[in-house]
């Protein structure tokens, strides 16, 4: 494999894992909040028996790190071991720290934030960190259809449940749910972009005179597919347009201004690639 690919692999996961222990010994820790994942169960361990986290995490991922090297192959199991190996180190060493605040609901969300890019950071490299992260990534080997954030977000629900029955506390549980959401936002937003631009579909008798007036004035061309309109049957051409969200008033004011009775449709688009747009 290529060294400078190694070395970014290398990096990437002792960033995510540093950023990710940092948000769980200043924020989530303290407050008995838990993202999930082994760190959630080594949470409970930690204040009933005052086991350290990060050991902690290291003995639970054992008949992981097995299945891995089993399943995965020696390379994954190498990258999952540095992985979680880091993220224990991290949190043992900074486990002295003092808590950056007693809000469970500021820590809930720099908690989830920081832990997110943590995790985006990691995730970037196919690596893991063992627990739910190793889960995620080993199930990801057998069925890409299953979203990444979704089944972060599934195992590690049912882990704060089980913080939330052991401790007693209705709050850990809700404050804890804020957290894994702000969590897989995070990560659909580093994997995903920022950059939403909006798909417009446009169903009017006008079609042509609107495309001409989105093209000289918003600067963006538009795709016309032949339909029919089984309300009275009718064939339609329908004006595909993808648009900046800040272009999206404009073209909604000259739809307007041609045809006040036009159909329109508006919705996300995540990725846009092509002229106009962020080259891939």
């Amino acid at each position: 494999m290529d060294k400078k690919v190694i070395f970014k692999e290398i990096i990437y996961t002792l960033l995510g894992t540093f950023i990710s222990a940092f948000a769980i010994v200043g924020f989530l820790l303290p407050n008995k909040l838990s993202s999930g994942g082994f760190t959630g169960i080594a949470t409970i361990l930690y204040y009933f028996f005052r086991f350290p986290v990060g050991t902690t995490v290291i003995i639970m991922n054992i008949p992981l790190f097995i299945f891995a090297y089993i399943k995965s192959g020696k390379k994954f199991f190498l990258k999952t071991i540095l992985g979680t190996v880091s993220l224990s180190v991290f949190i043992d060493l900074m486990e002295g720290i003092k808590p950056f605040t007693n809000d469970r609901f500021l820590a809930a969300i720099y908690g989830g934030v920081l832990n997110g890019i943590g995790e985006s950071l990691i995730f970037k490299v196919k690596n893991a960190t063992g627990g739910s992260d190793l889960i995620v990534q080993i199930v990801q080997k057998y069925s890409k259809k299953i979203s990444k954030s979704n089944l972060l977000v599934g195992i590690d629900g049912a882990i704060v449940f089980l913080n939330m029955v052991v401790f007693g506390e209705i709050e850990i549980g809700l404050y804890s749910a804020i957290t894994i959401y702000i969590v897989g936002k995070v990560i659909d937003i580093v994997f995903e972009g920022i950059n939403f631009s909006k798909m417009v579909y446009i169903i009017s008798n006008n079609s042509e005179d609107i495309a001409s007036r989105i093209g000289s004035v918003v600067r963006k061309g538009s795709t016309g597919l032949y339909g029919r309109g089984m309300y009275f049957n009718r064939d339609k051409l329908i004006l595909i347009c993808v648009v900046k969200r800040r272009e999206i008033v404009k073209v909604k004011e000259i739809v307007n201004l041609v045809d006040p009775n036009a159909f329109l449709i508006i919705s996300d688009a995540r990725e846009v690639y092509g002229l106009g747009f962020k080259e891939e």
